[in-house]
């Protein structure tokens, strides 16, 4: 069910959600945060499509807030909020609405967000495209308890990185770092079974990947290393060797969903390495919304309070 409203308020739009539930009979509880979704329209049609994928994980409210440039004279003078209403199967297991600001109001997004979140319940925002320079500063990125950026949409990522790294709150993270869970996992799985000193880290991607200068970073804090930067055809992270004095451990995946994974005196053997989609990725994130310290030491490059023999 899709409920349009224009020239609206916050109040209005609360009071158009519960209509929404009424008529389909869905109650509002069940959901579990407010996901506020930060982007332009160009980019909201595959935002909202993720988020609602993810919704079926993690039922939610979606707020999407899309500040529309002004078209005409009058645009720029009148300030006004345009909202559209879904609930139901038109906005997965949750709710969803779509915050289209024009003018003055564009300014004070957080003012028309505030009253439309969930009371007692998390808040996370997104910024698909265009994160603030400090997001944990930010009007909206304030309201939040995880903040979600992603390096691969910049221009830039890596002076993008280093300025994620000066201005990193608890709270902040990326999709750049969310897109390396399988390699953490795989790669701290291949050191429990070799348990040998590391002396050496290569990873291998496409030049300035943000998601391969984090790993590298990472191995680095943890394995204390220099972990050299090796540009490959990409077009993500294409493998990691890690050197040993009995030879290389190696994880390459020069294309496709599959990875191969060589140990030391074993024979090589295939795993499932996938590339995530973006829905994939969001729903991760909303599975834990306390501050991800292994980020903000990848995000440093700085070691471990405590650490281990091994990653």
């Amino acid at each position: 069910m899709k409920i349009d409203l224009t020239d609206t308020t916050a109040s209005k739009i609360n009071k158009a959600l519960v209509q929404g539930r009424r008529a389909i009979g869905t109650p509002a509880v069940g959901m579990v945060l407010t996901m506020v979704i930060v982007t332009d329209e160009e980019n909201a049609y595959d935002s909202i499509k993720a988020a609602e994928e993810a919704s079926h994980e993690h039922p939610a409210r979606t707020l999407v807030v899309i500040k529309r440039h002004a078209r005409t004279p009058r645009d720029r003078t009148r300030s006004h909020l345009d909202a559209e209403v879904r609930v139901g199967a038109d906005a997965g297991t949750g709710e969803t609405v779509v915050l289209r600001m024009y003018g003055e109001v564009s300014d004070h997004a957080d003012s028309v967000v505030l009253p439309l979140l969930l009371p007692d319940a998390p808040v996370v925002v997104w910024w698909p495209v265009d994160a603030p320079e400090n997001p944990a500063k930010d009007p909206l990125g304030a309201l939040a308890q995880r903040r979600i950026t992603d390096l691969y949409t910049t221009e830039n990522p890596q002076a993008e990185l280093e300025s994620r790294a000066r201005s990193y709150a608890p709270g902040d993270t990326d999709l750049a770092w969310t897109r390396l869970t399988p390699w953490r996992s795989m790669l701290a799985a291949a050191l429990d079974q070799a348990r040998v000193p590391i002396l050496s880290a290569a990873v291998e991607a496409e030049a300035d990947n943000p998601a391969a200068e984090l790993l590298a970073r990472w191995l680095e804090a943890r394995l204390h290393v220099t972990a050299e930067r090796v540009v490959t055809a990409g077009p993500v992270v294409t493998g990691v060797r890690l050197g040993t004095e009995s030879g290389e451990i190696v994880i390459d995946r020069p294309e496709g969903p599959l990875a191969t994974l060589t140990l030391p005196g074993q024979p090589s053997r295939t795993l499932a390495l996938k590339v995530r989609t973006t829905s994939e990725l969001i729903a991760e994130e909303l599975r834990r919304l306390d501050a991800d310290e292994m980020y903000a030491i990848a995000l440093r490059g700085e070691a471990p309070k405590e650490t281990p023999d091994h990653v």
